[in-house]
């Protein structure tokens, strides 16, 4: 069988709940044509960089599959029908991620707070030496005498 990572938008007004009943809905179908799911992690409401179908935000989920062509095609044309999910992404990968996606782990570290303010991140450059003290621009347009 082959290995997939299934993404899936629903839309922004339906409750977590029902995400999850989505998401049981699409094992459902993925498990009864042969496959199994190996990994569902929600990722939570999160903004679109644009607009998809009048939504600006939208729940975001994983799943990691291991099941036959076959059975994708399935899901993707369940999908295709439900006006819940607003967009799908499926690839076909060579192993699956094991532990928590990128996406968790950003999370993880925002949670914890060991990354510096955003205010922190100018600072003085050790590559850079002295400046030294600015000249006045001669094409500026202004004369010494402070007239224009």
């Amino acid at each position: 069988m082959a290995l997939y990572e299934h993404i899936y938008l629903a839309r922004q007004d339906i409750s977590a709940q029902q995400v999850e009943t989505l998401t049981e809905q699409l094992k459902a179908t993925i498990e009864s044509l042969g496959g199994k799911i190996e990994k569902v992690e929600y990722w939570g409401v999160k903004s679109l960089a644009y607009r998809i179908k009048k939504n600006r935000k939208a729940h975001f989920s994983l799943l990691n599959i291991d099941a036959p062509p076959a059975a994708i095609t399935e899901m993707e044309r369940q999908e295709g029908i439900n006006e819940d999910i607003i967009r799908i992404l499926t690839i076909r990968v060579e192993e699956l991620e094991q532990g928590q996606s990128a996406m968790m782990r950003k999370r993880d570290d925002d949670d914890r707070g060991d990354r510096p303010d955003r205010g922190d991140r100018r600072g003085p450059r050790p590559d850079r030496g002295d400046r030294g003290p600015r000249r006045p621009r001669e094409d500026a347009g202004f004369s010494d005498e402070g007239s224009f």
